[in-house]
């Protein structure tokens, strides 16, 4: 006769983090912070952030020095008690271009998702309404323009529009929004 022994099935281990009990009725929202604030490393991730973002957005108040000034017979130094990061070439303290140049990327990233979030949202509500063929023209050519590649793209429409910060942000924006056009898509 043959007999196998047969192992009980392993269960998942429980996670670490949360009760097995989850309260009836909490939002999907409430239920990710609940998981992400008991996640220690997600914790000190988010302190850091908003201490980055805090410290470019009062760059003008907490810089020791304003990012343009040069002191060219100073040229390039090593870190020390008066330039915390050291200075460039021309004599420029980093750590103020540093938190300056914070400020410009914060702003190129919520312009372009904005940008991007109100023509993405826009073209595939609309693709999705028109359906049929439209709808198939539609995200055809939005595959079309995933081919393009994306600096390249940035560097044409700056080009045709001029040297300009805002343009900048139109135009990554206007690039970044395919994805946002699939994702309202698809809820259709």
């Amino acid at each position: 006769m043959n007999t196998v022994a047969k192992t009980p099935p392993v269960e998942p281990p429980a996670s670490r983090h949360l009760d097995e009990t989850v309260p009836p009725g909490l939002s999907p929202r409430a239920l990710a912070w609940r998981r992400f604030r008991h996640r220690r490393p997600a914790m000190i991730a988010l302190v850091l952030l908003v201490l980055l973002a805090a410290s470019a957005l009062l760059a003008p108040v907490i810089s020791p020095y304003p990012h343009t000034f040069q002191d060219r017979e100073l040229g390039a130094t090593a870190p020390s008690a008066a330039h915390w990061l050291g200075t460039d070439d021309l004599g420029r303290d980093l750590l103020s271009r540093l938190l300056h140049g914070g400020r410009i990327s914060l702003a190129v990233g919520l312009c372009a998702t904005l940008v991007s979030l109100c023509i993405g949202v826009v073209y595939g509500a609309l693709s999705g309404y028109a359906g049929g063929r439209t709808d198939s023209v539609m995200m055809r050519l939005v595959d079309i323009l995933y081919a393009l590649p994306f600096t390249v793209f940035v560097i044409i429409l700056m080009v045709v529009f001029g040297r300009n910060l805002l343009l900048l942000f139109v135009a990554i924006g206007a690039v970044e929004w395919l994805t946002m056009a699939r994702i309202v898509r698809g809820r259709y």
